[in-house]
């Protein structure tokens, strides 16, 4: 496996950036986690979006999911309807735009199997449904824990993993039992727990320095990293 990161910012990209958005790529085939503000004409650089398998949905947050609306009019050009997976409670504004021809939305079964891949989910604490997702080809495993913050189990979803893709974006100085997010420093936390093998933080606030994240999270655990767009992660 081969993870693209095309975006990581969040709630809104940085000048020339984009939220959140990576490509995974198996066996000559690839599927789409996340597509927000600014994803799909990056995309287009790596991968005919037509020729994508799937596309999973964290959530429904604009900074995830609101290039989908242009996608759509590319793939009714092309002829091509797509599988979207969303959380199957979401009730959003936005999952009604998510018509076909273009788009077959569905709801997370159990379990998934696409590009040989099983991919399995959870849901975690955010204020509108949102999915962790776990993705193995059998011999290694990708965990992105989608928008969160802390949450009872996420460790044990995520145990062994990898590489873990978590939401960072804040900073321990900032963070309230309020927040919708989690911290770098829960991050590294959450990545110990699980005994993950490789951290990467996303979900970026572009008034952080990447290295700053970083740092933060290596304080709890080492194998820590801020991604960055162009970024390819593999497995």
């Amino acid at each position: 496996m081969k993870l693209h990161v095309i975006g990581c910012y969040g709630p809104y990209p940085n000048a020339g950036g984009a939220a959140s958005g990576y490509l995974l790529e198996h066996e000559g085939r690839a599927l789409l986690m996340d597509c927000g503000a600014g994803i799909l004409g990056k995309l287009m650089n790596l991968w005919d979006p037509a020729a994508l398998e799937c596309v999973l949905l964290s959530h429904l947050h604009f900074d995830h999911a609101s290039d989908m609306l242009v996608l759509r009019y590319y793939l009714e050009r092309m002829g091509k309807t797509l599988p979207v997976y969303v959380p199957g409670e979401d009730a959003s504004p936005l999952r009604s735009l998510l018509t076909e021809p273009a788009f077959r939305v569905l709801p997370y079964p159990d379990e998934l199997s696409v590009m040989g891949l099983t991919i399995t989910n959870m849901p975690v604490n955010h204020p509108v449904p949102c999915r962790a997702l776990r993705v193995t080809d059998g011999e290694h495993t990708l965990v992105f824990t989608g928008d969160t913050t802390v949450c009872p189990g996420l460790s044990e979803f995520a145990r062994g993993a990898d590489v873990l893709l978590a939401d960072s974006a804040f900073l321990a100085s900032e963070w309230t039992e309020k927040m919708p997010h989690m911290s770098a420093k829960m991050c590294g936390e959450l990545a110990c727990q699980a005994q993950a093998k490789r951290l990467y933080l996303t979900h970026l606030a572009p008034r952080h320095a990447p290295e700053t994240v970083t740092k933060e999270a290596r304080e709890a655990f080492p194998a820590s990293e801020a991604v960055r767009p162009g970024m390819v992660i593999a497995l």
